[in-house]
């Protein structure tokens, strides 16, 4: 039964990621038809991350006990509620459900499935389930966009034809994974479930703020590919090809996955400052791209800054989890992951605020002056602490 199983569930994994970030390049279509300004768009991508932080903070160990299978099959139909909404779009509302719903998705398969898929590995694959796994993450999350882009560009109904594709998706994935075996032994009903709130022990604190920071730049850098890069493209640059806007989103996060696999190559201990100066570098190119209009340095950012991403998450976790008591390991990374999702949203609505006042290349600017400094004071901590680099 396990053999190829942990690659149909790194797939279904793939599958709701990129469901996630479907509406990427499709942004600028609904502002032509529905009429709203930047700070809606920055505001209806940051719904996901409370949808997202809401089930991390209070159901983010419900697969360790109810199984996973039956939270994976409701993070997928909760996807394809998603996909209704925007299929039946008529104005904001169903556009802030359909991202919420979304969120709620992503928050159930980001710990639920990334266990699914190393326990479906057979004896002796887990080094390609973990690949596998990080693969399908940031792949399905890439690929998203460039599925929307290339729909939209190249097919008849930009609105409703990556939706109905990514419907069909799910609908297959379902399929696959109800027969799929559960892999917790002994699953108890969901009565047993109680909330796990995420914490800190003490001995973990003094690097968690560091490693927080690393998060927290390389999500907010993400973010804003994946929520305003669009209307720079299209305003500042000429470039209203929907699925060239797909394929930059897209680089961004393969970018991230190859930083990420550069991990184990470099160490957790050089890999978390080295991921925070290459976020200072992908933030620099992209002040350039903002400041000069150049569309190479936008690709340049995008490669650079998602390698930074890459390396400063898989560093964060790593690091934390390792310092961590094991009875306080999953509260400190869901901790992780509440302050890096919370990077997706925050920031990102700032941008928004900022872009009615300052405009939109100037509002860009002040971000980047913002995460250059928290990545690059990260990194310069965590330097000059060689006690914690050597513990980790």
């Amino acid at each position: 039964m396990r053999r190829g199983g942990y690659l149909r569930a790194a797939g279904i994994f793939a599958v709701c990621m990129a469901g996630t970030t479907l509406p990427t390049p499709l942004y600028g279509l609904y502002q032509e038809e529905i009429g709203f300004s930047e700070l809606i768009v920055t505001v209806v991508f940051a719904v996901y991350a409370f949808g997202v932080i809401g089930v991390l903070l209070l159901a983010g160990n419900i697969s360790d006990t109810v199984g996973r299978r039956p939270v994976l099959l409701c993070g997928l139909v909760l996807a394809a509620l998603s996909a209704v909404c925007f299929l039946a779009e008529s104005g904001l509302p169903l556009l802030f459900l359909g991202r919420f719903l979304s969120g709620l998705s992503a928050g159930l398969f980001t710990g639920a499935a990334t266990a699914f898929v190393m326990e479906c590995a057979p004896p002796g694959k887990g080094g390609r389930a973990a690949f596998a796994s990080t693969a399908a993450n940031m792949g399905g999350l890439g690929c998203g966009p460039l599925l929307a882009g290339l729909l939209a560009e190249y097919a008849p109904w930009p609105l409703k034809l990556p939706f109905l594709v990514h419907l069909a998706l799910v609908a297959v994935s379902f399929a696959v994974l109800w027969f799929l075996p559960e892999t917790v032994r002994e699953p108890k009903p969901l009565r047993v479930v109680r909330p796990q709130w995420p914490s800190l022990p003490p001995q973990v604190r003094a690097l968690f703020v560091p490693a927080g920071l690393a998060a927290f730049v390389g999500f907010s850098l993400l973010g804003v590919f994946t929520s305003v890069s669009p209307a720079f493209l299209a305003q500042s640059l000429g470039v209203e090809n929907h699925a060239v806007v797909g394929l930059i989103v897209f680089l961004a996060f393969f970018a991230s996955t190859v930083g990420q696999l550069l991990v184990p190559r470099l160490g957790v201990a050089r890999a978390l400052p080295a991921g925070c100066f290459t976020l200072v570098a992908g933030l620099a190119l992209l002040a350039g791209a903002l400041a000069w209009d150049l569309l190479a340095l936008v690709v340049l950012s995008a490669l650079v800054g998602g390698a930074g991403q890459g390396l400063a998450l898989r560093g964060a976790v790593a690091s934390v989890a390792g310092a961590a008591p094991e009875e306080h390991r999953a509260g400190v990374i869901s901790s992780l992951f509440v302050v890096a999702y919370t990077g997706i949203s925050i920031p990102v609505i700032g941008i928004g605020v900022l872009a009615e006042p300052l405009g939109l290349e100037d509002a860009g600017l002040v971000f980047i002056c913002c995460m250059v400094l928290l990545a690059g004071s990260a990194g310069i901590y965590l330097l000059r602490r060689p006690a914690d680099r050597a513990r980790v």
